[in-house]
C-alpha cells in the first residue's frame, strides 16, 4: 500500500527506528538532505518539539519499523499533531539495508534507511490502521489469551503427569477430559483417586451432575471401575491428593478468566467490518478472528484478493532456472502472483 507519492506529497520524510527507552530519528528532505538526525527518548514532549519543528517545512509523513508497543508512542503523538503515519515491515526493512551504502548495523543508519526508504520508495510502506485504538486493545486481549492457554496447557500436563504416576487407569479415563467442567469439580472437591474412592457414588455423582448434568452418571461408573482396577498405593499419592485440587482449581481459574477475555474480545470484534464474514466461515471462531483482523485489518491496505492470497501464502511463486531448478513456495509479501 503506497502511502504517499515522491516528491509530491510530503516536504519531510522522518524515519524512527524505535526503541524501548528511545528511538533514533532520521528526518530528509526531498533532496535527500539531513534535517534532523539524533536519538529522542520515550517523551511525549521531546516528540512533540522535534516532530513540530519538522511540520513548519511542510507536510511530513512519519515512517516507523514497529507501530505497536514500544513504537505506539511516537505513532500517537504524530497523528495528535496531523501527521500522516506509515510502516515500514521489518522484512523490507532488512533487504533494504542491504541495498544501502554502508555494512554497520546501528540504529542511526537504521532510521536512515527507513527515512530514504519512504522518500524514494513509498510502495514498500504500510499503512498503519487509523482504527488504532479497536486493534490495540484486540492485540493486548489476543496477547493475553495466549499466555492464558499456555499457563492452561501447562497445568492440564501436569495434572496428567500427576494422575499418570500416582494411578495410570485413573490418568487414561480422565486425562482426555481433563480441562472439562465435570472433570475439574470432581478433583477439586474431592482431590486424587483416593478423596474419589473415599466419596463413594452418591457424592461424586451429586458433583458431577451439578456441573454438567447430561452424561454424569456413566462418568461416574466409569471412574469407580478406574479406581478399582488397582489395589496398591504408589509412592507419592499422598501428597498427589493435596497438590491434584489445588492444580484443578488453578486450571478451572484459567479457563473462566479465557471464557470472559472471549467475551470482551467478542465486544472488540463487532465493530469490525469483517467479523460477521469471519464468523460465519467453519471452523473460524472468536479467537481465530481476532487474529485475523490484527494480521490484514480491514484488507483495504491490499490491492485486490489477489494480493491478500498471496499475503496469507496461498498463491506460490514459481522458482525455475534452466532445468535444475524447478519448485514453488508460499509468498509473505502481499504482492498476488
Amino acid at each position: 500500500m503506497v502511502v504517499g507519492a515522491v516528491g509530491a506529497e510530503y516536504a519531510v520524510w522522518c524515519g524512527l527506528d524505535v526503541g524501548k527507552q528511545a528511538h533514533h530519528v532520521c528526518a530528509v528532505d526531498g533532496d535527500g538532505q539531513r534535517l534532523f538526525d539524533g536519538v529522542l527518548s520515550q517523551d511525549e514532549a521531546l516528540l512533540r518539539e522535534v516532530f513540530g519543528r519538522l511540520s513548519e517545512r511542510g507536510p511530513v509523513l512519519v515512517v516507523v519499523d514497529q507501530p505497536n508497543t514500544i513504537g505506539a508512542l511516537p505513532v500517537a503523538v504524530a497523528r495528535a499533531l496531523g501527521l500522516q503515519v506509515g510502516y515500514l515491515p521489518g522484512l523490507a526493512m532488512r533487504r533494504l539495508a542491504q541495498v544501502h551504502p554502508g555494512e554497520a548495523k546501528t540504529d542511526a543508519r537504521d532510521a536512515w534507511v527507513i527515512a530514504e526508504a519512504a522518500r524514494t520508495m513509498p510502495h514498500v510502506l504500510r499503512r498503519v490502521d487509523v482504527g488504532d485504538e479497536a486493534a490495540a486493545e484486540l492485540k493486548v486481549l489476543v496477547g493475553y489469551d495466549d499466555d492464558l492457554a499456555a499457563e492452561a496447557t501447562r497445568l492440564s500436563n501436569r495434572l496428567r503427569g500427576l494422575l499418570t504416576q500416582v494411578h495410570p487407569g485413573m490418568e487414561r479415563l480422565l486425562g482426555p477430559r481433563i480441562a472439562t467442567k465435570t472433570v475439574l469439580a470432581l478433583l477439586i472437591r474431592f482431590g486424587g483417586p483416593q478423596g474419589l474412592a473415599r466419596a463413594g457414588r452418591g457424592r461424586l455423582l451429586q458433583t458431577a451432575r451439578k456441573a454438567t448434568p447430561r452424561g454424569a452418571a456413566e462418568l461416574v461408573d466409569q471412574i469407580l471401575a478406574a479406581l478399582a482396577e488397582q489395589t496398591v498405593t504408589v509412592p507419592g499419592a499422598a501428597a498427589a491428593e493435596t497438590v491434584l485440587p489445588r492444580l484443578a482449581a488453578s486450571l478451572q481459574t484459567t479457563l473462566d478468566q479465557r471464557a470472559e477475555l472471549a467475551a470482551r474480545v467478542e465486544q472488540v470484534l463487532d465493530a469490525h467490518p469483517l467479523t460477521k464474514v469471519l464468523i460465519s466461515m467453519p471452523g473460524v471462531g472468536v479467537r481465530t478472528a481476532a487474529r485475523v483482523v490484527l494480521e490484514i485489518g480491514d484488507g483495504s491496505s491490499f490491492p485486490s484478493a489477489a494480493h491478500l492470497a498471496a499475503y496469507a501464502g496461498l498463491a506460490p511463486i514459481t522458482r525455475r532456472s534452466g532445468t535444475s531448478i524447478r519448485g514453488e513456495h508460499a509468498p509473505r509479501a502481499g504482492i498476488g502472483g
